[in-house]
């Protein structure tokens, strides 16, 4: 299973700004740092904002810091504010493999489709925080 890029970038801006959570980080400062295209690094927080994982604040002196303490941000939180969670989607990438037919592999992926949502579900920012 591999995560979208919007996922990967969501994944990688929120790791980093929890190892820096007493700063206020601007859009500018974090597509730098991160290497991530400015426009897109927009587009995914505006997404994060949305979902109420992150709060911005405009200005010279303006910034991200997170909404709520990152134990609490889920992975599946993450990835479910940038559209990635599609229980419907085919594991043979034959498109949509949930109402209807099926692919020959969906019963199989079933199971461990679940484990991931679990884990996804059961790991948070802090877990992923880097241990000093």
């Amino acid at each position: 299973m591999k995560l979208k890029t919007t996922s990967e970038y969501a994944l990688r801006i929120l790791t980093y700004m929890s190892n820096h959570e007493s700063e206020q980080l601007t859009a500018k400062h974090l597509s730098e740092k991160l290497e991530i295209p400015y426009k897109y690094l927009t587009r995914v927080m505006t997404n994060l904002t949305k979902k109420g994982l992150v709060c911005s604040t405009r200005g010279r002196m303006g910034g991200f810091v997170f909404s709520k303490p990152i134990g609490e941000i889920t992975i599946y939180d993450i990835l479910e504010a940038v559209n990635d969670i599609n229980d419907d989607t085919c594991i043979m990438g034959s498109g949509l493999c949930g109402s209807g037919e099926h692919c020959v592999l969906h019963d199989s992926w079933s199971k461990p489709k679940q484990l991931i949502d679990e884990m996804f579900k059961n790991s948070n920012l802090k877990d992923l925080q880097k241990q000093n």
